[in-house]
Order: C-alpha cells, then structure tokens, then sequence
C-alpha cells in the first residue's frame, strides 16, 4: 500500500477513479514524500519559496492584468495591481520578513510546582503539517491563491492548487506560472469544473483550505470528514454596515461605495446592507449619488468599473432587482451619464441602492456578490443589533460614528469573522490580524503569524529531569501518596 493510500480509510476510495484524480492522488504522494525525505525546511529555503511567489507575481503583473479583464470581460486594470498582484505580494513579504521569529520555540511554564524549579523544560515547536490543499475562487483568484502561500510556505509546507473554473484564462496563467518556477513536489495547480473540485477535496491532505460560497462548503466539509483532513474555510455571508447619527455622512457614503464597487461589489466582504437612521435616510442617498459621481462620471464604457462576471451572475442579480420591485422596494439607479445599459458587450451594472427592503426579499436572503445595496431604517441602535443577531453571523461587519458607547455596544453584542469602524473591508488587508469568519461565514483563520499557525502543528514538548519526580505517583500506593493527593484535591 503506497504511503498516500495508508493515510485514506479504504471506504473512502472510490472503486474507479478519473484519470485526473489517480494524477492528483500521484502528485499529493509525490510531494509528501519529498516533504517525509528533506525533513522540515529551514527558513531560507522557506525564504526561497516566498521569494519565487513574489517574483512570479511581479514578473507577470501585466499576463495577469489580461487575463482576468478576459475573464470578467471587463476588470479595472489598476484594481486588479492594486487587489490581486499587490494584494498578494505584500503578505509574502511580510511572512518572508517574520519567517525566522515564527520558527522560534515557544516556551512554556512548567506546572505544577516545583517540577520547573527541577530542570523540566515546556515548549511549543511549530512543525510543518506537511501537504496544504488550496481551493481558490473566482472573485480575486489570484490574491486568494497566492496570499495564502505566505502562512503555508512559511510553515514549511507544499502546496496543491485548484483554482476556479469560472475564470479559466487566469487560472491556467497560474498553471503555467507556478510550472516554471516551482517543481510539482513543491507546488501543483490542477484546473477544471465540479468534477475536479469534488475530487480534490477527497484527497488526503495533511490541511485544507477552502474560499468560496457557505453552500459549496457543505460539500467541501463532508469530503475533507472523510479522510479527517483538518479544514480552514473562508466564505462569506450578509455583513452589515450600521450607521451612528454621529457618523461623518459624506465619509461614510464615499468608503461604503468604495467597498460596493470595488470589483463591482464581488467580494466576500463587500457592504451587503446598511442601516440608516430613519431621518437620515435622504441624507445617505444624496451622499451616495455624489460619491459614485466622483469615482465613476461614466460607467458603461469606463475601464475602471469592473463587469459582473458571467451571464449566470448578471441574471441572478438583475432577477434580485426585479424580485425587489415587485415586493414594493424603491429603487435608485446611480447613473451619472444615463446610459443604456440594456445592450452591452459586458455585464456591467451601475451602483443600485435598494431603498425600504423586506426580509421576503431575495436580495435580503441570499448574499448579494454585486453592486446592488439594500438600506434599511431604524429608530433605535437596539434594532439593528437585534436584526444582526436574528440573522447567520457575518464575516464582516462595519460600524461608522463618533460615539465611543454605541460603537462598543455594537461591537459588544454583535459576532462576526471581523469588524471594521469608519470603514469597510480595509481589515483584511493588516496582516497582523487574523481573517476568518465565524459560524456559517467561516472556520479558522489566516493572514500573518496566525496563517503561519494555521498551517503548523503546534506540538507540545515536555524535556523531563533526570531527578525521579514521578516516583511519588507509582505504585505500590500508601499513605504519602494519599496525604499527597488530598493536598492536592481541595479548593
């Protein structure tokens, strides 16, 4: 039995396989070999890996650029420099920068008294697990591949790839890219549609992560339960954005809009619905319209607004509008130059707020992934923490306003993956701080020492005394162990 198959319960195996999951199923035995053989990596061959990672994202910024305006039919150039090839080249930095202090052994007490006082020594040695499994998305399929490489490589670890087949130029860039800098033992990228998908989250990884929608990973979680495969999930869901009546209006429109349209509000992080104080309802509107104004005076020849990016998605948003209307809502279309948007080469669709929604709505029910923003109203902060908390906890969640109190109330009594105050998003980018949801927008977390902990096994090493300290607690028992453990068995 080869070493991968020895890791797999037999039941897991299916009778046949395809003949791209008997090669994947060759690559992870291929790479957790070569990982068993050279033994964990030093920090400059981790060094060595990050360096690569940079200097392919560098060297092809242009390819890049190209290949995902192909797939969207239209992306911002510089959002794609700015989210996608910057996005990722400033984490591997970072871990390249932090690498040797993560590596360091972590010291711990020992306890109880007086083992330490005895010469026992605790520690935490952080080890490679070994093969990392990466299953990227459509909506920066770049930045979410190659942004988690800095906590897996600066583990020590090897990487298997499957990036999304809803942008197959760029993710064949990626195979090509990965293919001239890196031997398949160290990193592997494997494209295709469902069928691939399903079969790599079969395999045996020594960790998983997974990007993408909560309703794919159901699917993804019970694959990996199969093999025990710990699991990291990144997904998404409605996160909110509460607005004090201390809140700077025209601040607080130009940064919720700036996090709508970016990437035409396809992000698993983007405002998915605001709450307004009742009497400020027009005043949000008004500083909406003229903040949208300002970035985009056009929009459906623009090249710095980005396409929906397929036909699937373009009918499920514009089937969200006309749901909406249809159940009374107020629609405001933000549209500076008025243009026809009816006929078009790409999927483009101006910023929509969605004004008095209903929880019957389907754009109040499912996570929105466009450019369209409900806003509801709200007399007392009560509510809105109360409609928070009613609702699946978010991966994000945005508060804006000057009250010190509300803001700690809201933050207090409202849970989700992160939150940004005064702004939107912006969090994901400290890579001192971990990313990751909570509940239905996610498990476990990555992003700078707590990626490089994701990735790594924490193990526990106990260094024992030569003195026989545990001769006290071996048989034959009497009356001094007795004596000792009633000193020890009391409040």
């Amino acid at each position: 039995m080869s070493l991968a198959e020895a890791r797999v319960p037999q039941p897991g195996y299916a009778p046949s396989q395809s003949p791209v999951e008997t090669e994947m199923r060759r690559v992870l035995e291929a790479q957790r070999r070569a990982h068993l053989k050279a033994g964990p990596p030093s920090a400059e061959k981790r060094i060595e890996w990050l360096d690569r990672a940079i200097g392919l994202l560098a060297g092809h910024k242009d390819a890049i650029c190209d290949a995902l305006r192909e797939d969207f039919g239209n992306r911002s150039v510089h959002a794609t420099l700015l989210t996608d090839v910057s996005g990722s080249i400033g984490p591997l930095k970072h871990a390249k920068a932090h690498v040797k202090q993560w590596m360091k052994r972590e010291r711990r007490k020992v306890e109880p008294f007086p083992l330490g006082l005895l010469g026992a020594k605790a520690y935490v040695e952080y080890q490679p697990k070994g093969v990392v499994g990466v299953i990227s998305p459509w909506n920066f399929p770049v930045n979410l591949t190659f942004a988690p490489l800095a906590g897996i490589f600066a583990a020590g670890n090897r990487a298997m790839i499957k990036p999304s087949e809803f942008t197959p130029r760029t993710s064949e860039l990626m195979q090509r890219m990965f293919r001239s800098a890196f031997d398949e033992t160290e990193v592997a990228v494997f494209t295709g549609g469902p069928d691939v998908g399903a079969a790599f989250s079969r395999l045996p990884f020594d960790h998983l992560l997974f990007t993408g929608a909560t309703s794919i990973a159901y699917h993804v979680l019970r694959a990996a339960a199969e093999n025990l495969v710990p699991t990291t999930l990144e997904l998404g869901g409605k996160s909110p954005v509460i607005v004090g009546r201390s809140a700077d209006m025209q601040l607080t429109a130009k940064r919720v809009m700036m996090g709508k349209t970016l990437n035409a509000g396809q992000i698993c992080l983007a405002p998915d619905y605001v709450f307004v104080p009742k009497e400020k309802v027009q005043d949000f509107v008004t500083a909406v319209d003229g903040s949208v104004r300002a970035m985009f005076p056009t929009i459906k020849d623009n090249p710095d607004y980005t396409s929906v990016v397929n036909q699937r998605h373009y009918d499920r948003l514009m089937g969200y509008l006309d749901d909406a209307k249809a159940k009374g809502a107020r629609i405001v279309e933000i549209n500076p130059a008025r243009e026809d948007f009816r006929q078009q080469p790409f999927h483009k669709i101006p910023p929509t707020l969605i004004l008095d929604p209903t929880d019957d709505m389907k754009v109040m029910k499912d996570e929105i992934f466009g450019p369209l923003l409900p806003v509801k109203t709200y007399d007392r902060l009560e509510e809105t923490i109360e409609y928070v908390n009613d609702h699946p906890r978010p991966l994000g969640l945005y508060y804006f306003g000057d009250d010190g109190a509300e803001r700690e109330r809201v933050l207090s009594h409202t849970t989700s993956g992160g939150v940004c105050v005064n702004d939107v998003i912006m969090h994901v980018s400290m890579e001192d701080l971990p990313f990751g949801g909570i509940g239905p927008s996610g498990m476990g977390a990555y992003h700078g020492v707590d990626g490089f902990r994701t990735f790594s096994h924490a193990k526990a090493v106990l260094q024992q005394t030569k003195l026989d300290v545990t001769a006290p607690f071996r048989p034959p028992y009497g009356e001094k162990v007795q004596k000792l453990l009633d000193g020890q068995i009391k409040r």
